[in-house]
């Protein structure tokens, strides 16, 4: 196992989820594109958002292929933040 394995396995026992039902590759998938093509800490957002999108019924898998997509069509301007240190 992993770090990220044993992480994830302990936050599912605290929380009461299936850590077999954790697309970790996906959600790292989509953080790394948010915070590449929008903002850093858009990313953390986006995956709140994405959690809740799943429990709400979505499918996992495709929702974070479609916001990854939203992401890679982003306009660079937009993604902009001059307040934001860690923007591009």
């Amino acid at each position: 196992m992993t770090v990220m394995d044993d992480w994830v396995t302990a936050v599912c026992t605290e929380l009461d989820l299936d850590p077999a039902g954790v697309p970790v590759p996906a959600v790292l998938d989509l953080a790394r594109d948010v915070a590449h093509q929008v903002l850093r800490p858009g990313a953390p957002v986006t995956a709140y958002l994405l959690g809740l999108a799943v429990g709400r019924g979505a499918d996992p898998a495709d929702a974070a292929a479609r916001v990854s997509a939203l992401a890679g069509t982003w306009p660079v301007e937009l993604g902009a933040d001059p307040a934001d240190p860690t923007a591009p």
